[in-house]
């Protein structure tokens, strides 16, 4: 039988010749025949040397870089399961990574980060040396997969304070790709840049791969960079490119934005968070037309999409749903709402997750009967649009990166200094939004010693950036802590509402 899931097989039969990525600090191109053939022998690589074979794990701590997508072209091949984890994570977070995942190779990029630290016991390999599979050409490697089968585990932090591993699914990855490019009418003839980091579903799943799928080019970038990202835009001339509004902000603050054409671009899509009307307006008057969306790790990612012509007529809706997502607003019983009352969006189709990895009580309270429980308030407005009105649980967004509270709490709480914290996000310049933690202290500690704790436990930017020490944390009837109420006073006493 044929495993219709190799991509990069397809494509090398196709166009063997066109360029499927560019590295864009070193210029080197890397064509859809270049991709299969190295995938091919790093498939057998892993099979001989490594004893791997379907369902087998592979964490992957590296910045974004070509072999990422060997790999996953591999992964396509022999059913290997890719566990991508954030580089800027603390040693004891990728501990917990490792050891839940039960990954047996870990692939490092010995630039930024130092596995020597950890204790997990599996193979240690640099990423490096991988890329040179593409000077190879040897048989197809082909093993019949099924639908239901991860290419990912992707760990998204929760609201338990423990991070929980999405199985992403070959059958997503098509689904999300359709969708896609259904909305955002993706060819071969595509052309982009990703700079969004592939320890993310949003790095791997909102362009990068729905434009391989369908055949395109890809620039990939270590990481963002404003200055350089307006230069492949303009050198390049990208169809069109995908940021959060943190990065689009910091683009339209260069001096040479404004005598920068970047007009023929189709669009940019903007995910994470609403795009402020001003911004907009930036890149509406150089003719830019601005995509804003909806996603979740464990659903496409891609869901939602507010037409670019509804920008500005729309701010702050996540649009309506993609050709084959389903979505409810629904009351605390399960029961759907009229249009413009409040309630939890729920949301179905072939591209929903079927549960976290080795985590059946989380899979169970976030699926019901084939609908994702996004945890997330939204309405639906008469004209059908839906619009965010509550983010999920607490959770804030610190340039692009989710921040979890109840996360961070659990580690300052584990210092015996410490007997109360409370964590929530406020206004940032740079960011959006930071971190501020109000500390009740059971010994003294000061705000740089917590600093230090924190920085050796959590990735930087989880870590508060304010730091105030209280007498006590208010707590409401039933013993629960008043967040909503301490956040309001604490902005208050600041003049930040």
């Amino acid at each position: 039988m044929v495993n219709t899931f190799d991509w990069f097989n397809k494509w090398s039969g196709y166009t063997p010749e066109k360029i499927a990525l560019k590295d864009a600090e070193t210029g080197k191109t890397l064509s859809y025949a270049q991709i299969n053939n190295a995938a091919n022998s790093i498939a057998f690589y892993l099979k001989d040397k490594h004893q791997l074979g379907k369902g087998d794990r592979i964490a992957i701590i590296a910045e974004n870089d070509l072999t990422q997508v060997l790999l996953f072209g591999a992964a396509q091949k022999m059913g290997v399961i890719l566990v991508p984890i954030n580089y800027r994570l603390a040693h004891a977070e990728v501990e917990f990574l490792l050891k839940d995942s039960a990954s047996s190779l870990v692939l490092y990029d010995e630039n930024c980060y130092d596995v020597h630290a950890l204790k997990h016991k599996a193979t240690y390999e640099p990423i490096a040396p991988f890329i040179h599979f593409v000077d190879d050409e040897g048989p197809d490697f082909s093993e019949q997969l099924l639908e239901e089968d991860p290419i990912f585990i992707l760990y998204t932090s929760g609201t338990t304070g423990f991070p929980k591993g999405t199985m992403y699914t070959h059958k997503m990855l098509f689904w999300n790709s359709i969708n896609t490019a259904l909305s955002l009418v993706i060819s071969s003839a595509t052309k982009t840049l990703n700079c969004m980091p592939l320890f993310h579903t949003g790095g791997w799943n909102v362009l990068l791969t729905p434009v391989l799928h369908h055949g395109g080019t890809i620039i990939m970038f270590k990481k963002f960079d404003a200055e350089k990202i307006l230069d492949s835009i303009v050198t390049e001339k990208l169809d069109l490119f995908m940021g959060v509004p943190t990065m689009l902000k910091m683009i339209a603050e260069l001096p040479k934005f404004e005598t920068t054409d970047i007009g023929f671009l189709n669009y940019i899509i903007v995910g994470g968070e609403s795009m402020p009307v001003p911004l907009i307006r930036k890149y509406h008057d150089k003719n830019v037309p601005i995509r804003q969306g909806y996603g979740l790790t464990e659903v496409g990612p891609n869901l939602t999409s507010l037409h670019q012509n509804m920008a500005e007529k729309k701010q702050g809706s996540i649009g309506k749903p993609n050709f084959y997502v389903q979505l409810r607003i629904v009351d605390d019983e399960g029961k759907d709402l009229h249009r413009n009352e409040p309630g939890e969006l729920w949301i179905s189709g072939p591209m929903i997750t079927p549960g976290y990895w080795q985590n059946h009580e989380a899979s169970q309270n976030s699926i019901e009967d084939g609908w994702f429980k996004t945890g997330d308030v939204a309405i639906m407005d008469d004209e059908g649009f839906v619009f965010i009105v509550d983010r999920k649980k607490h959770m804030y967004i610190s340039g692009g990166e989710n921040v979890y509270p109840v996360e961070v709490e659990r580690v300052l709480l584990q210092h015996e200094a410490i007997s109360e914290a409370v964590v929530f996000g406020i206004p940032h310049e740079k960011w959006g939004e930071c971190g501020a933690a109000l500390i009740v202290k059971g010994t003294e500690i000061s705000e740089e010693e917590i600093k230090t704790y924190c920085l050796e436990n959590l990735a930087k930017f989880k870590v508060p950036s304010e730091i105030h020490f209280i007498d006590s944390v208010p707590k409401g009837d039933t013993g629960k802590i008043d967040r909503k109420n301490m956040k309001k006073a604490f902005m208050i006493e600041r003049n930040l509402i």
